[in-house]
């Protein structure tokens, strides 16, 4: 980081709470990199299936690209996506009223992820990394 904290004016006890906070503070540091990471791969994943999957013919014209389940006319019907464009199921999109559109799950987490508010909150806690 580059910084260096002037301890000299703590008293012993003083010097172990701030050693023990900056301790804290670089495991909650790697915990949530490495919670960042296993999504981001698990968002990456999915993005591959997609991808696969949606280059074999018509299949998303017949099947939810997220569980694979065939769409059926009032049963499974399908909506599309308004992010990523590909045909969902009801069980995996849920209804945006704001937007008046669906969202499948994927999506919907993706915009929740940190890219957003956490990123901008980590910058603003953290701001000499």
């Amino acid at each position: 980081m580059g910084r260096k904290l002037d301890l000299s004016g703590l008293t012993d006890e003083e010097a172990e709470h701030v050693l023990q906070v900056v301790q804290r503070d670089f495991s909650l540091r790697k915990k949530e990199e490495e919670r960042l990471s296993e999504m981001k791969q698990k968002l990456d994943e999915e993005g591959n299936k997609c991808s696969i999957l949606s280059k074999q013919q018509k299949f998303n014209e017949h099947c939810c690209i997220r569980c694979c389940s065939p769409f059926t006319f009032l049963i499974n019907s399908k909506r599309q996506c308004q992010d990523c464009k590909y045909n969902i199921c009801k069980s995996c999109s849920s209804y945006q009223k704001k937007e008046k559109a669906w969202i499948c799950s994927v999506c919907q987490q993706a915009r929740e992820e940190p890219r957003g508010i956490s990123t901008v909150c980590c910058h603003l806690l953290y701001p000499f990394q």
